[in-house]
């Protein structure tokens, strides 16, 4: 098993998440973070930490196309180990729905 961002993350990127994982698994875009599938270690520690209530276990319904998302990305986003600043409109996107459309594939700059 494995935990994924979903897409409550884009245009928030909280890093709550980042500051706790013990294996440094996020890997971070413009707009959003991922977990590198193949690198968590299924411990949990993040998905409480996450205020948007962005990652979940790939065990859920629906996860198969966030867990191949998150694995895409994390082979060509940068690593992320340290806590961030979120977006500076956050909140105002944090529990919106249809913000697929939005997933910037570029990665942090």
């Amino acid at each position: 098993m494995t935990y994924v961002v979903t897409e409550n993350c884009i245009n928030c990127k909280f890093t709550d998440c980042v500051e706790v994982c013990p294996v440094d698994c996020f890997y971070e875009g413009e707009n959003t973070l991922v977990i590198h599938p193949e690198e968590c270690i299924d411990c949990g520690v993040c998905e409480p930490e996450c205020p948007a209530d962005a990652i979940r276990p790939d065990t859920e319904e629906g996860m198969e196309e966030w867990v191949e998302l998150n694995g895409k990305f994390a082979e060509v986003w940068p690593v992320i180990t340290e806590k961030k600043d979120p977006m500076p409109d956050a909140d105002e996107w944090n529990g919106k729905e249809g913000k697929l459309a939005l997933l910037s594939e570029a990665p942090a700059e």
